[in-house]
């Protein structure tokens, strides 16, 4: 009987193996062939330090003796810093590592695995991709094969060679955890559609490649997400597509341009999916609508909620970006959005993603009661600092405990509510109570506001 167990357990075990697929075996083979094309960087800085003429008297004791401060500490003083980091030769004599990698650097030095080193020329950068391309001067330079990161599959094995903490060469293993993810790490992350993996990734990693298994670079590993500042099972890798996208206009063009709409927008909860007539919370919420710019000019409204740009399928706001990014301005594109309940096709002519974006004002002040838990007032025109403020009615209170607590803060201004496929535009008082006596017990509706000049949409629900 035990016997037969174990006979049992044994083959579950290999026709689970079986299911879910075999670890890899050509790991070894790959990294022979791809690691000549790896590459360690060294970058060297400048950086100011400052001593001080104290000789570790503590502060305190220095200034009950009212010696100030700039005479406890010596004049600033220039030091040479090195940091380090990873790279490929992906074409040519050109090498893609991250921008973080070479930023500020005075010289950077590119060592190869045969230990050949080359000073490098950072031809170009882009920070909003956290990109550099890198030029060397040298004979016989092994580039990478380059594979599809669109084709990559969540659950797919892929390998990582760099320099975490300095151990050259360096190979990791392990699998796509998601793709398309959006973080915000210094500015980073609006126009990358990351992959997230458990690729065991560290500092010194950055820059460094990401192989599939048939030895192509899918992946540029970037980021990773720790508590600790070291490896916890969360490294992110810009796509390779989106990677040489950018490095191909650095190298013909010297700068990387992006197309641009000119929204704000948010999610789609299920609250605000129930407001505005869908079946269910997804897509991008256009918050507000830029005067002139791409979406305006196609006529995209606040309210509508884009679920597919360039035929390609919006889930998230967090989508729209990376999509819009990647096509090059003036280009065309179609959008399929929902509109008071429809899907409606618009024909959009992109324009260009600006160095920053313009923002709107706010607004002031007597009084009306409703059952969205708000207190609002007419705006006061007299004011000229309100002279210029869009149409509407200030929030003078938020009643606590409403459902508008927490959603709607004091001095936003109200101009439009929407029950499904109702619009209502609020210019005063009297349009906003007319509103709300319209408005159900338990309906759940949109209210756009503004805030700090620029229009939100969120839910609220009827008292």
């Amino acid at each position: 009987m035990k016997k037969s167990l174990s006979i049992l357990i044994i083959s579950t075990l290999l026709i689970a193996n079986n299911a879910f697929g075999k670890l890899p075996e050509n790991i070894s083979d790959l990294v022979k062939e791809a690691s000549p094309s790896v590459v360690n960087i060294t970058s060297k800085r400048e950086v100011a330090s400052r001593g001080s003429y104290g000789y570790g008297i503590p502060d305190e004791f220095l200034e009950r003796f009212g010696i100030p401060r700039e005479f406890r500490e010596s004049p600033q003083q220039k030091r040479e810093a090195l940091s380090y980091g990873s790279g490929f030769i992906f074409k040519d004599n050109y090498i893609l590592t991250n921008y973080h990698v070479v930023e500020d650097a005075t010289e950077v030095v590119v060592s190869l695995s045969d230990r050949r080193e080359f000073v490098a020329n950072v031809i170009g950068i882009d920070p909003l991709s956290d990109l550099a391309v890198l030029e060397v001067e040298g004979q016989d330079l092994p580039a990478v094969n380059i594979g599809n990161s669109d084709e990559l599959e969540v659950g797919d094995w892929v390998v990582a060679i760099g320099s975490p903490f300095s151990f050259d060469f360096s190979v990791t293993a392990g699998i796509v955890s998601a793709k398309g993810r959006s973080i915000q790490n210094n500015n980073i992350g609006n126009y990358v559609p990351f992959l997230q993996t458990d690729v065991a990734i560290n500092p010194g990693n950055s820059g460094g490649p990401l192989f599939n298994l048939d030895g192509g670079v899918v992946g540029i590993n970037s980021q990773i997400y720790s508590r600790s500042g070291g490896y916890q099972g969360l490294a992110f890798s810009i796509p390779i597509n989106v990677a040489l996208d950018v490095a191909d206009q650095i190298i013909t063009n010297g700068e990387v341009k992006r197309g641009y709409l000119g929204v704000r927008m948010s999610e789609v909860d299920s609250d605000l999916a129930d407001a505005l007539g869908m079946s269910k919370p997804y897509g991008a919420l256009i918050n507000d609508v830029e005067d002139g710019e791409s979406a305006d000019n196609a006529g995209l409204q606040p309210g509508d909620v884009i679920i597919e740009f360039n035929k390609k399928e919006i889930k998230f706001s967090s989508d729209l970006p990376h999509v819009v990014g990647q096509i090059k301005p003036g280009s065309n594109a179609k959008g399929k959005v929902i509109r008071d309940g429809k899907t409606k096709i618009l024909n959009f002519t992109l324009g260009e993603l600006p160095s920053s974006n313009d923002r709107f004002i706010p607004a002031k002040a007597t009084t009306s009661d409703d059952p969205l838990g708000l207190k609002v007032a007419e705006i006061d025109r007299d004011n000229p600092a309100m002279a210029n403020a869009p149409d509407g009615v200030m929030v003078t209170r938020v009643n606590p405990g409403s459902s508008a607590s927490g959603k709607i803060l004091r001095g936003d201004i109200i101009s439009m509510i929407q029950s499904k496929s109702k619009k209502y535009e609020i210019y005063d008082t009297d349009d906003f109570e007319f509103v709300v006596e319209e408005l159900n017990s338990d309906d759940k509706v949109a209210v756009h506001i503004y805030r700090n000049g620029s229009r939100i949409i969120t839910s609220l629900k009827v008292n």
